[in-house]
């Protein structure tokens, strides 16, 4: 019997590559890569998801040096700045005008620190401003019957609505900022109900635990920034970050982080606006808040935390806030006539240009890969050719061709 050497044949349907570069990509391995594609379709997720997250969810942590160098010069901005308000006036840094400065200082915080969690997680709070002036509102409204009963109702109306406003964001798959500036929008809403300015009932004063305020703030602003370098918990909270279609879905495993986030940013700006009602010297005036939304927003920019989400310093949230606390200070007793708007603007823009910086150099190293073979012909060498050769030989050799037709396989041979 013969054998059909058509059996044992090189199949010739398929088109065989004439370009050398093509020989670097194998059969076996672009099976393998179909059958993988079909598995993950199949469970939901699409090879373009697997390319989007492997280029976005870079391998190694994010390189703090930038952060770290930044965050020197805030250091210098904040320690210059002390020894202007020092140089014009020495008591402003005792006792007790060190209280109010810290206290001012603890209430700046809570807000920078609300927006630069917000912003990690990729759902940037617009609405902090308003939602600290309505609590400063209510302080000055129902003060007199104590701080918790005045309290008590903004830090569950301020829960409820970053709630409500994360589910929101989560069913809809909105941006952050814009569902926040709808939710600021409303919250401005219920500011401008009163047509008057509020006097302040009530009689609390914080002065007295000024130092334990403004720790509290420094230990949570410090303690985050080091959880943030954190590579899988920075990765889980700016899960929300955006890359490659932005409208594409996360996924279930956002909503912890935005929820979280839009919850814990908000009470802190309760807790905040509380504070600036305790250490004002008159009524509080009705007015939108949003100036600031902006300085929450820049002061977190600029101390390191990238507008993109995710990435974040370790120190620049506690240097930035003291630095624009004695700025504040220093220009009220020289009297100047900066508008809060004005402070708003410039620091935005700063952390603009900060973003810039962390995201073009905070970045992790690539990872060095080996090469892939190149069947390309080299520079030099005549006898160059893309067939494996049969032996490795430098001299000039001829592959050997098919041998079905030869020995006791032969068409000629076989019974």
């Amino acid at each position: 019997m013969a054998y059909d050497d058509s059996t044992y044949r090189r199949q010739t349907d398929e088109p065989t590559p004439t370009d050398p570069a093509a020989y670097r990509a194998n059969t076996l391995a672009a099976a393998e890569q179909r059958r993988r594609a079909e598995e993950l379709d199949g469970v939901g997720e699409t090879t373009a998801d697997v390319l989007r997250r492997a280029e976005t969810d870079e391998d190694g942590r994010d390189r703090l040096g930038i952060h770290l160098g930044w965050e020197v010069v805030l250091l210098v901005a904040a320690a210059a700045i002390g020894f202007l308000l020092w140089r014009l006036d020495p008591e402003s840094l005792r006792r007790p005008g060190l209280d109010d400065l810290l206290v001012t200082g603890a209430a700046i915080g809570l807000l920078t620190l609300g927006a630069g969690l917000s912003l990690r997680a990729g759902v940037p709070n617009l609405a902090l401003g308003p939602i600290a002036l309505a609590a400063s509102l209510q302080y000055a409204e129902q003060g007199d019957q104590g701080l918790v009963k005045a309290m008590v109702p903004a830090l569950v109306l301020a829960a409820a609505g970053a709630i409500v406003l994360a589910v929101v964001i989560l069913v809809l798959h909105v941006p952050g900022w814009a569902a926040t500036l709808a939710a600021a929008l409303g919250v401005i809403v219920f500011d401008q109900l009163r047509v008057a300015p509020v006097a302040v009932q009530g009689t609390y004063d914080p002065t007295g635990q000024a130092f334990f305020l403004f720790g509290g703030f420094a230990l949570l602003a410090v303690f985050g920034g080091a959880l943030g370098t954190v590579t899988p918990i920075r990765r889980w909270l700016g899960r929300l970050r955006p890359a490659g279609d932005p409208a594409r879905r996360r996924g279930a495993a956002v909503a912890f982080p935005v929820i979280g986030a839009l919850l814990l940013s908000s009470l802190f700006a309760v807790a905040a606006g509380t504070l600036l009602a305790t250490q004002s010297g008159g009524p509080i005036v009705p007015a939108t808040g949003l100036e600031w939304s902006g300085i929450a927003l820049g002061l977190a920019m600029l101390a390191g935390t990238s507008a993109y989400g995710r990435r974040g310093g370790i120190f620049g949230t506690l240097f930035a806030v003291a630095a624009l606390t004695l700025f504040l200070d220093y220009a009220e007793r020289r009297t100047f006539d900066i508008s809060l708007f004005a402070i708003a603007a410039c620091v935005f823009a700063g952390g603009l240009v900060v973003t810039r910086l962390v995201e073009t150099y905070g970045r992790p190293l690539p990872v060095a890969g080996q090469a892939d073979w190149n069947a390309a012909a080299p520079a030099t060498g005549a006898n160059w050719q893309p067939d494996l050769p049969e032996t490795w030989s430098t001299a000039t050799t001829t592959p050997r061709g098919d041998r079905w037709d030869s020995g006791p396989w032969g068409t000629g041979t076989g019974q």
